[in-house]
């Protein structure tokens, strides 16, 4: 007790730590001199620190003899660690506990390294940067989390892509086997060798399937082994192992990013076979000469000349009738319409006009564009729309998707975060999103579809004609309910087609799409 009294005695009131060169004040305190000395360069009088006397501007310090002697016969103290105490690391300069944390040096300090070595750093109280540095470390557990949700999902989608190439190529060698046992015994060398093609083919698509499931499998391993080994770092008790362990933890790992699509295309593999006997194409496809009549019938037939919109062909390719079984009706949102789009044909066409058609509407576009009424947010939809020509805008959004125009930009579809957007250009294809553009090759028909699977997280589109064949894919977690959305340049329309038996799009506004 007496050597604890001893030290509390030999210890400046500023610094906390032993007098260094001692010296006395009128009023009988004893500091360090550099210690008043800095004390007083930011007052404007110069008082004892400690009971506020003044300090008169004539004398100088005086170095306090007896202290200092006292201080060069005892040995340096060697704090004690008190029974029941917290046990936590001493500081290796001044033999002080931790308390804070230097984030100039980004090292924890004493009390006495804030004096002298950290006196002019910035600096925190050790517990408040440990939990600031905890709740980034939840944060990094949440971003990863939704990567391993995010991963788990497209790890779903490619096993969906796997049984379906299986089912399509088991479908595709009967369809082949039957056709050709009923031809002359010259065709079944051409026989085997298209079966050839379908089984490389599909070994090929195979192959990349299990690669991507091999890289998102090893993937989630590294996030699991990322998840441990943040949680032991949050259940360390001792602050000190935990900023070791803090500096030795990895960066958390990016994301993978979009799945390479399997090259599998049912159509190249029939129509190899349709090259090789195209007397017998008609046969293999099992197609009638009527339905191509009424095909070509309802696809050359003028939209404005009939006064209705033309049908959709009931003769399509096998991809495409296989997205048919999701398609919806849509109709275009009056409400949305630009003051230049005029709709027509009971909401199902849009046209831009040079004039102004209409008074501008409380939640219509300044831009030229339009959203459709109805809206998505679980299962899987698609719709097709007719472009009269290029320069026109497809896309899907959220509803907080700006409606006046920010920036040069004459639309704002794949802008932003909240929407993703495919353009048409006359030479080219854009997909958008959050601002990012990716150029993609070709120059797709005038008819494209849309396919939205928000239980897998993509969205497809679609190119129709001279056949069905995939533009672009977008991977997204989508969070809330999504509107297709369309930007149109001037002189161009838009067309939704429709089918009979489509089913009406949930929502409580499907009521609006009652349509003949």
């Amino acid at each position: 007790m007496a050597a604890q009294l001893l030290e509390e005695d030999l210890t400046c009131s500023i610094c906390l730590g032993r007098y260094r060169d001692p010296v006395s004040l009128p009023c009988g305190h004893s500091f360090c001199a550099n210690c008043i000395q800095d004390s007083w360069r930011c007052c404007e009088e110069k008082t004892c620190p400690q009971c506020r006397q003044p300090f008169p501007e004539g004398p100088k310090l005086g170095r306090n003899l007896a202290l200092s002697a006292l201080l060069q016969a005892l040995p340096t103290a060697i704090p004690r660690q008190e029974p029941g105490a917290r046990r936590s690391a001493h500081c290796p300069h001044h033999g002080r506990p931790l308390e804070f944390f230097c984030h100039t040096e980004g090292l924890c300090v004493c009390s006495a390294c804030t004096v002298h070595e950290c006196r002019h750093h910035e600096r925190a109280l050790l517990d408040v940067e440990r939990r600031a540095r905890e709740d980034q470390l939840r944060a990094r557990v949440a971003v990863t989390q939704q990567q391993v949700t995010q991963a788990e999902s497209q790890l779903q989608e490619l096993q969906q892509q796997s049984s379906w190439i299986e089912n399509s190529a088991c479908t595709l060698a009967s369809v082949v086997s039957k056709r050709f046992c009923s031809l002359l015994q010259v065709l079944e060398e051409q026989q085997t060798k298209i079966l050839r093609d379908i089984e490389v083919a599909k070994k090929q698509a195979l192959g990349q399937v299990l690669n991507e499931e091999q890289r998102l499998a090893g993937h989630l391993k590294a996030l699991a082994q990322y998840g441990h080994s943040v949680q032991d770092l949050l259940e360390q008790v001792d602050d000190y192992s935990f900023f070791q362990g803090l500096q030795q933890l990895s960066e958390p790992l990016e994301s993978l990013g979009p799945l390479t699509p399997p090259q599998w295309n049912e159509e190249q593999q029939l129509n190899s076979v349709n090259e090789l006997l195209s007397p017998l194409c008609e046969l293999l496809l099992e197609e009638k000469n009527h339905a191509k009549v009424a095909t070509k019938t309802a696809d050359t037939v003028p939209v404005e000349a009939s006064g209705s919109l033309p049908p959709v062909p009931s003769t399509v390719c096998p991809l495409r009738r296989k997205l048919w079984q999701n398609y919806r009706n849509l109709t275009f949102d009056p409400d949305t319409a630009n003051q230049y789009l005029r709709l027509s044909h009971k909401d199902r066409q849009v046209t831009h006009h040079l004039q102004v058609q209409g008074p501008a509407r409380p939640g219509s576009f300044e831009l030229w564009q339009v959203q459709c009424t109805q809206s998505f947010q679980t299962g899987r939809h698609y719709w097709e729309v007719y472009a009269s020509d290029h320069s026109v805008t497809l896309g899907i959004t959220y509803p907080k998707l700006p409606r006046r125009k920010l920036g040069t930009h004459t639309d704002n579809i794949g802008r932003g975060p909240c929407s993703w957007g495919l353009s048409i250009q006359e030479d080219n294809i854009q997909a958008w999103h959050n601002g990012k553009v990716q150029r993609l090759r070709g120059v797709p028909g005038r008819l494209l579809g849309v396919d939205l699977n928000l239980t897998v997280g993509c969205l497809t589109f679609y190119s129709l004609e001279p056949h069905t064949e995939p533009l672009h894919t977008f991977h997204a977690v989508f969070s809330q309910p999504l509107f297709p959305v369309f930007w149109l340049l001037e002189g161009r329309t838009l067309t939704l087609r429709h089918q009979p038996e489509a089913k009406l799009p949930p929502g409580p506004r499907e009521e609006t799409t009652t349509l003949s």
